[in-house]
């Protein structure tokens, strides 16, 4: 149904050069103040397209968002002590 998606970090030079990423995938957040944009793109063609990203003028460096595989489901095997402290 949904493919698998992948978040890059790219860091650029020129900020009005970077809306041409949006051919490349979807472009999620650009910052004005420290040239970078967030994009996500499908991550059967990730390698690829990070390739082709690379060799653009305006591209300093790419890093990969590992959000993706940060664990979000929390549990707590000491109890909780607010119980303790309640009037």
């Amino acid at each position: 149904m949904f493919s698998e998606r992948t978040g890059y970090i790219i860091w650029v030079n020129d900020l009005k050069a970077a809306r041409s990423l949006d051919k490349y995938g979807n472009v999620y957040y650009m910052s004005r103040k420290m040239h970078y944009v967030v994009m996500y793109m499908n991550a059967d063609r990730a390698e690829d397209t990070v390739r082709n990203i690379q060799r653009l003028p305006f591209v300093k460096r790419i890093e990969r968002s590992y959000r993706n595989e940060i664990k979000t489901e929390y549990n707590s095997d000491v109890p909780d002590k607010t119980r303790f402290y309640s009037l």
